[in-house]
């Protein structure tokens, strides 16, 4: 009986320390899983990180094909982190991608550009703009910006500069000193959500960079006497923004015909090309119309003396262009080619009238001037957005220089404002108004009377402007009643 004891308590000790061992091994050895968080919300735990990676990617084969690209990865904001822990409750590594499919998109890998620019704003500060396009290649955005360069200064053009090939200048002519962004362009490879836009077509992405995400394109049929520049107006472009989108017309005086169809876009361009070049060009300069009077002539009666010739002079200068539009003109220097003959015409009094003539109008500036920009919708490279320009922008005479009336008339204004910077209004009295603005001084007063050819400011580049220039109006009937200075100008600008 005690032998019986004695066994029977030994098989009790031994059961025991199986029991306690067991127990004792579970205790100290914890599993390894992992805990799949999106956006730090916990979606589940699985036993094996790269198993859910390959199902992302073994599952992505419809963005594979449409992106032409490998593997397809996680989301961004999915965090993967390891545990050890005794708790065995797991998800299947579907369950959680299902998890992940229902709240998040997958990514691919690509690169983010990033566009910063910036624009004149209030007491001359920037206002900065971002812009971000994603691409799967980086050559796809360098080939769109090389496409977008052949736009604005041509590909003939840009080849030369850029295979250092230009003809210097002998006599007269255009060299291109330098062609660039005018935006801080950032280029990073990181992991692209597969719902964003995401460019794989340089033409595509050339397009969107020119244009803009929401291009609004329509057609216009051409009528019957209608003009390039009559078309572009009417549809509130620029003339070149007609010319950029129909590859069929390459300058203003192609002959339409009725019937014909023709682009309307707007651009809205995300980078600036800068293209800086010398020019050397003749210019007419034109002859000055020289009054004189004679008492023994009824006053109103005129008759001309000497008839005008124009003179011809050489223009150096500097100029800027940004997306196409002439920004700032730098005059470098001018050489008298031939003298003009001022036309010279004797009036029935010296009485200056405060009225001035209906067919003899006088030019703003000196000789040696660009138009820089016209009478046209536009692009503003001011304001970056859609306007009418209801002026004419005269460049080229330089910082300073001289700005004269136009007619005869009476100052209505002369003080700051806050777009035309220093300005004068003239009321001519015969049912029209000028106006000239971006002055850097002015030389006269409200309520002055003034002469046809008299000194009112000097050229600056006050308000909102890109480089000094005379910013010159016509207003017929009323203030702002802006009409084409081409009216007064039947035989052209001069």
């Amino acid at each position: 009986m005690k032998k019986l004891s004695f066994w029977l308590v030994i098989i009790i000790m031994l059961a025991s320390t199986c029991v306690l061992g067991f127990s004792y091994k579970k205790s100290v050895i914890p599993n390894s899983y992992y805990q799949v968080f999106l956006d730090d919300k916990l979606l589940g735990t699985i036993t094996d990180e790269k198993e859910l990676k390959n199902y992302i990617n073994e599952n992505g084969n419809f963005y594979k094909r449409k992106y032409q690209v490998d593997t397809v990865y996680e989301p961004k904001g999915l965090h993967i982190s390891k545990i050890l822990t005794y708790n065995g409750k797991l998800s299947s590594v579907k369950e959680v991608y299902n998890k992940i499919k229902s709240k998040a998109a997958f990514t691919v890998k690509g690169y983010e550009i990033a566009i910063k620019s910036s624009e004149p704003g209030d007491n001359n500060k920037d206002k900065s703009k971002n812009t971000k396009i994603n691409v799967l290649k980086e050559k796809t955005f360098k080939n769109a910006v090389i496409t977008l360069i052949n736009t604005y200064v041509g590909q003939d053009r840009y080849n030369l500069y850029k295979n250092k090939e230009q003809t210097p200048i002998d006599t007269t002519g255009e060299f291109i000193d330098n062609v660039y962004i005018n935006e801080d362009i950032t280029i990073k490879e990181t992991n692209i959500p597969v719902n964003a836009t995401i460019y794989t077509d340089e033409t595509e992405l050339s397009k969107a960079l020119l244009y803009g995400d929401n291009t609004k394109e329509s057609i216009y049929t051409v009528r019957n006497g209608d003009t390039v520049d009559q078309v572009a107006f009417n549809n509130k472009i620029s003339t070149e923004e007609l010319l950029l989108s129909n590859d069929n017309l390459n300058s203003n005086s192609n002959l339409l015909y009725p019937g014909q169809q023709l682009k309307i876009e707007q651009t809205n361009p995300k980078i600036s090309i800068v293209e800086e070049s010398s020019v050397v060009k003749d210019l007419e300069s034109a002859y000055k119309t020289e009054e004189r009077y004679d008492k023994s002539l009824i006053m109103g009666d005129e008759k001309v003396i000497t008839e005008g010739q124009n003179g011809l002079e050489r223009v150096s200068q500097k100029v800027r262009k940004i997306n196409g539009e002439i920004t700032y003109v730098d005059p470098q220097g001018k050489q008298v080619l031939k003298t003009p003959v001022n036309k010279v015409v004797v009036k029935g009094t010296k009485y200056v009238s405060g009225v001035g003539s209906l067919t003899n109008w006088g030019w703003p500036t000196d000789s040696g001037w660009t138009m820089s920009s016209g009478y046209q919708y536009r692009y503003s490279p001011v304001g970056r957005g859609r306007e009418l320009h209801t002026g004419l922008d005269i460049s080229g005479t330089g910082y300073g220089s001289k700005i004269y009336a136009t007619n005869n008339g009476v100052v209505v204004k002369a003080n700051y404002h806050y777009s035309y910077g220093n300005h004068v209004v003239i009321n001519h009295n015969n049912g029209y108004l000028t106006l000239y603005g971006h002055m850097s001084r002015i030389a006269v007063k409200a309520g002055q009377k003034v002469a046809r050819g008299q000194v009112i400011g000097y050229v600056g580049c006050t308000g909102d402007c890109t480089g000094p220039h005379v910013h010159y109006e016509v207003w017929k009937g009323c203030e702002y009643c802006h009409v084409n200075p081409s009216v007064l100008y039947p035989r052209g600008y001069r």
